[in-house]
């Protein structure tokens, strides 16, 4: 399971990249409703930048900086130990400064930070305390379909899958990154309300489809 102390089973940031979006793909299929998303990606955080956030609604929260020089990954476990900010900032690449401590992260709080530049091995800020929350927040990265498949089977209503549930087949194309289709979304859940709003959150997601 990935955690801070088994930073080797995180996956290297082009395909964490990937994982991200097919995430919060998946909940905008599933979810029309964005207050009750887990997962959302934002193509346009800034200049060639990009956002993953997962939101639990209760407090805890994971936010992934993507950008030109590297990633940077912020997680906060609702009521443990924070990460010293001083020493964070004397480790962490001065490329991610105004990420980790500017908004919305520094309201947020963060009690782990990982990064990498430049595909460099994903490294953990120093003084981390040994309950991070990491445990909790970090496996639904592991890039394994199924990871994904039983927690939303989990989390939302039964009635929005098909009665044979999530696919894993389908789920797996959009892992690897695969244009969406309709039949695509369709095997995924029972009922599209709106295309056009489906639209929008791939556009935001700048995850590619085909709808014709």
């Amino acid at each position: 399971m990935i955690s801070t102390q088994n930073l080797t089973a995180l996956p290297a940031e082009i395909e964490l990249q990937r994982i991200c979006k097919a995430l919060a793909v998946l909940d905008a299929i599933i979810s029309p409703e964005e207050e009750y998303r887990y997962h959302t990606y934002d193509a346009k955080w800034g200049e060639g930048e990009e956002v993953f956030e997962m939101n639990d609604g209760e407090g805890d929260q994971m936010l992934i900086l993507f950008s030109p020089d590297g990633a940077v990954i912020s997680g906060y476990a609702d009521g443990l130990e924070e990460v010293d900010k001083t020493v964070l900032r004397e480790a962490l690449p001065p490329e991610f400064h105004e990420f980790i401590f500017g908004e919305p992260v520094n309201s947020i709080g963060t009690t782990f930070c990982l990064w990498t530049l430049d595909n460099s091995p994903w490294q953990l800020a120093p003084g981390t305390p040994a309950e991070d929350g990491s445990e909790d927040l970090l496996p639904i990265l592991d890039g394994h379909p199924r990871t994904y498949i039983d927690w939303a089977q989990e989390y939302f209503e039964e009635e929005r899958f098909p009665k044979d549930g999530l696919l894993l087949g389908t789920v797996t194309q959009l892992y690897y990154g695969e244009t969406l289709t309709k039949p695509m979304v369709q095997a995924l859940v029972t009922h599209v309300a709106d295309w056009e709003a489906l639209r929008r959150d791939l556009d935001e997601i700048n995850y590619p489809y085909d709808f014709d």
